[in-house]
């Protein structure tokens, strides 16, 4: 059975920082590609980033890149999301999901199914 976990949510303050996990199990990790999502109350889920690790490949949101990062932890099937000078706007639940390739991943469309999906971990930031 395929599950991805994110963890690794909480409170923080403007600021701050704060890594988010998501282990994967169930499938062939390297042959996919994970993407991190956020849906924030009342809007749209949105992907901002990526990492396809057969091609040592990362993408991020522009509006983001700077402040997260993606990594990999392929021996443990794990993608990291290391989350800094975080605002109160990066309030949101963040996925994690699964696809062939970044390209399908993202931008996120409602439309489209995407492999898998975990099931969010909610993060707040405080002014």
């Amino acid at each position: 059975e395929v599950h991805l976990v994110e963890s690794g949510g909480g409170w923080v303050q403007a600021g701050g920082s704060l890594r988010l996990s998501c282990a994967a199990s169930g499938f062939t990790f390297d042959d996919y590609a994970i993407g991190w999502f956020r849906q924030a109350p009342g809007q749209e889920r949105e992907g901002f980033s990526c990492i396809d690790s057969r091609e040592g490949s990362t993408y991020y949101a522009s509006s983001l890149k700077g402040r997260f990062t993606i990594s990999s932890d392929n021996a443990n099937t794990t993608v990291y999301l290391q989350m800094s000078a975080m605002k109160p706007e990066d309030t949101a639940v963040y996925y994690c999901a699964a696809d062939r390739y970044c390209s399908e991943l993202l931008p996120y469309r409602p439309y489209y199914d995407l492999a898998y999906w975990g099931k969010g971990t909610l993060v707040t930031v405080s002014s």
